[in-house]
């Protein structure tokens, strides 16, 4: 790495953080974008005359300190244009729940979200507010939760339904969710339809094939994700090997990669080579779409061919700066997107550490397996402290899963992307499609594989002080693995970087057998009822005799896990699913396949209903919970006192989760609340359902203020269990709630404060344990 390499890397620090300031603060970019093109300007003064002063030639530091300012002030002026139409759409559009109709065009393939709605990009060209139109142009986000399948990019589409501002830093200004199906006003035409075309022909040829790898070929070749089933795409993300279809660098190179060569093998000069590698790339976007890992990815190669045009070899490193000074320059919002953060740093870990760690390896491993170890490594090093962001869990076998589906990577993209050029020669298509299932198997089998092996996921440290730790620790492995220096601080900074290292793994594998081999001895052995910490959410686990029941699944599938581990259960003989909403079946994943009935409250939405569907798929019973219904879990008897079937007022969502009524067989009599609000408790409370007194009383709606006094003072319970997430947005448990709860005499055991919570029958009543002092 030559110094002059490095000179890029401020200016493009530089743009991307005044672009990420801009795009989070919106109020201050017009003040910063004037305050940093005035800097520029004094810069390059004193940059003229300080070079004409020394007599220096080339550039230097005051030159490259106006360049940067300047390239930051472009960053940030683009932010202030855009501006005033996102502060107008925001003031027009958001405003209580308004009815709103939105005239967009599709921009962006759709993603199914942790609900299993649809959400895809769009340009809004229109909003109706009533009979009054408004022109505006700004990029929105559609939210559909009843729809199978989006529109194709480039579609017309209306959209009748609500809006509201989405997060800052998004690039969308509006998240729309669709009250209505989504009306298609325009199809796709000229190449933008023909893209469409073929990605849907691949689609089609992969039918018939064998799951998983067929839903895992248009993924490979072209971003096409749709097929990817969400077991699939959960066993990609937690063996990071999701990156795989996420198109981005890989796949430019080689579509790039093999214009280039066509073209110099039919002897064309330089400047053909480089156009007929330019026209490749530019078709390989469309038939992709644009999506932030592409577009950088797209604009590196652009500026690597321009460096072959000239007859000078760029350096990667920057080429990546100038890659992301155009991309955050043309769109500020890049710099807050977490796709392109990983992709840009994934690049820049290949290109400054894998040539070290390979030198590293290689003392102790055959070149080839080093360079092929190193790759991956590189990457998970540097990306893994984003990630952790995302989600706290380090994927311990990512980089052995990486290097097992590297030979069939590149494989199954060369032949998925020839097949869906083939589209239309369907036997030739066929063929190809059928050879790219070989290597998309293959990868589908190392993910599920990985994910399955013992510890494949181990809990870090969340938020920003655990990616602090995990850098740390990362800077370390890699420490570790260089060559050795013979200097007195190289031979410190290892000592440390080992001395380190010994206490991760010493505390992580001893927090390793606490939770597997030990979990169960932390508990009281005589639990009847547990409520596990999984954060905002429920998930409350019922036991008499072998038998268990899960009320709820929690937000997420890995903190259902990891409770489910430490309570030793691998079987579930009733699910209970009071409602839909994320915070009670976001969790969901980590239970399909072991669940042998599941009662489930109405359905509002096809997104709900997948969600059943994937639990039947999984061998569950689907049973309708109405009050009335009834049955048992081991010894205990259950039955269910809310919803009433066929009530015409409390139809769905919180109103009509299922309330569950659990005795005998060693639980102590219990009422689960679900999310009832204020409304729905009194007319529970009117079906005269409740059988008093009740020794635990499962607090509805995280403890939220909506609540019934009178119905909890009927209920006459002893413990109020409620399930909430520390420090969450919503303020629950609500003062109000426990005020009144303490006021009746409720002993109160809440998840935030401490941790997981059990009760077990005593010879007095019932025994409360908790795993932290309240």
């Amino acid at each position: 790495m030559r110094a002059r390499d490095l000179r890029p890397v401020p200016i493009a620090a530089a743009a991307w953080a005044a672009a990420g300031v801009v795009v989070l603060v919106a109020d201050v970019a017009a003040v910063m974008a004037i305050v940093l093109w005035a800097a520029a300007l004094v810069l390059t003064v004193w940059a003229a005359w300080w070079a004409r002063g020394t007599h220096r030639h080339g550039p230097g530091l005051w030159a490259i300190a106006a360049v940067t300012a300047a390239i930051a002030a472009a960053a940030a002026s683009s932010a202030a244009l855009a501006l005033p139409q996102r502060t107008a759409a925001v003031e027009l559009a958001v405003d209580g729940g308004r009815a709103i109709t939105v005239h967009a065009s599709v921009v962006g393939k759709a993603q199914r979200t942790a609900r299993g709605d649809l959400m895809y990009d769009a340009v809004a060209h229109r909003i109706d507010v009533g009979p009054t139109p408004h022109t505006i142009e700004v990029p929105v986000s559609i939210r559909d939760g009843d729809a199978h399948t989006a529109p194709d990019v480039g579609s017309e589409i209306v959209v009748r339904g609500t809006a509201a501002q989405s997060m800052p830093g998004q690039r969308a200004v509006l998240v729309v969710r669709a009250g209505d199906a989504v009306a298609l006003a325009r199809a796709p035409t000229g190449v933008v339809a023909v893209s469409a075309q073929l990605r849907h022909a691949l689609a089609r040829a992969t039918r018939g094939l064998p799951q998983p790898g067929a839903g895992l070929i248009p993924g490979l070749a072209v971003g096409d994700t749709g097929g990817v089933s969400v077991e699939l795409d959960s066993q990609m993300k937690a063996s990071s090997l999701s990156h795989l279809t996420a198109v981005s660098g890989a796949n430019c190179a080689i579509v790039v990669g093999l214009a280039f060569g066509a073209a110099a093998l039919c002897g064309a000069r330089r400047s053909v080579r480089v156009g007929v590698g330019m026209l490749a790339l530019g078709g390989f976007v469309l038939l992709v779409t644009p999506e932030p890992s592409v577009v950088r990815a797209a604009a590196m190669a652009a500026i690597a061919m321009l460096g072959v045009l000239l007859g000078r070899r760029g350096a990667g490193l920057s080429l990546l700066c100038a890659a992301v000074v155009v991309c955050v320059v043309a769109d500020p919002w890049l710099a807050a997107s977490m796709g392109f953060a990983l992709s840009v740093v994934a690049t820049a870990a290949l290109l400054t550490l894998a040539a070290p760690l390979t030198r590293g390896l290689s003392r102790r491993l055959p070149r080839a397996l080093a360079l092929a170890l190193a790759v991956p490594l590189a990457a998970q090093l540097a990306c893994g402290p984003l990630l952790i962001v995302i989600n706290p869990t380090v994927p311990l076998y990512g980089v052995i899963a990486n290097l097992l589906a590297a030979p069939a990577a590149p494989v199954a993209t060369v032949l998925g992307l020839a097949a869906c050029l083939a589209a239309p020669i369907p036997l030739l298509a066929s063929g190809l499609v059928a050879l790219t299932w070989v290597p998309a198997a293959w990868i589908a089998a190392v993910a599920a594989t990985s994910v399955d092996l013992p510890a494949s996921a181990v809990p870090w440290i969340e938020g920003w002080p655990g990616a602090v730790l995990l850098a740390v620790v990362g800077a370390a492995i890699g420490v570790l693995i260089l060559p050795p220096g013979h200097r007195r601080g190289q031979r410190a900074v290892r000592a440390a970087s080992a001395l380190l290292m010994a206490v991760v793994l010493g505390v992580g594998g001893g927090s390793a057998a606490l939770r597997a081999a030990v979990g169960p001895l932390t508990l009281p052995g005589t639990w009847a009822i547990a409520a596990c910490d999984v954060g905002q959410g429920d998930a409350l686990l019922v036991r008499s005799a072998s038998a268990v029941a899960l009320i709820d699944t929690g937000p997420d599938p890995g903190a259902l896990r990891a409770c489910l581990d430490r309570f030793g259960i691998e079987r579930i003989d009733i699910l209970v699913l009071t409602h839909y909403d994320l915070d009670h079946v976001g969790g969901v994943d980590a239970v399909i396949g072991r669940a042998d009935i599941v009662l489930h409250g109405p359905p509002a939405s096809a997104t709900d209903r997948r969600t059943l569907a994937r639990l039947a798929g999984g061998g569950a019973q689907v049973v309708d919970a109405w009050a009335g219904t009834a049955g048992r879990l081991g010894g205990a008897t259950w039955t269910v006192l809310w919803p009433r079937e066929g009530d015409r007022v409390f139809t769905s969502g919180n109103q009509a989760g299922v309330v569950w009524d659990v005795r005998g067989g060693g639980v102590p009599a219990s009422l689960f609340l679900a999310d009832l609000d204020a409304t729905s408790q009194r007319a529970l409370l009117g079906t005269r359902a409740l059988r008093p007194p009740y020794s635990v009383v499962k607090v509805a709606h995280h403890g939220s203020a909506d609540q019934s006094p009178q119905l909890y003072r009927a209920a006459a319970g002893a413990v109020a269990l409620i399930s909430v997430g520390l420090g969450n947005d919503y303020g629950h448990p609500r003062e109000k709630t426990l005020t009144f709860l303490r006021a009746d005499g409720y002993v109160i055991a809440r998840t935030d404060h401490s941790g997981v919570v059990t009760v077990a029958p005593a010879h007095d009543g019932v025994g409360v344990w908790r795993e932290r002092p309240s």
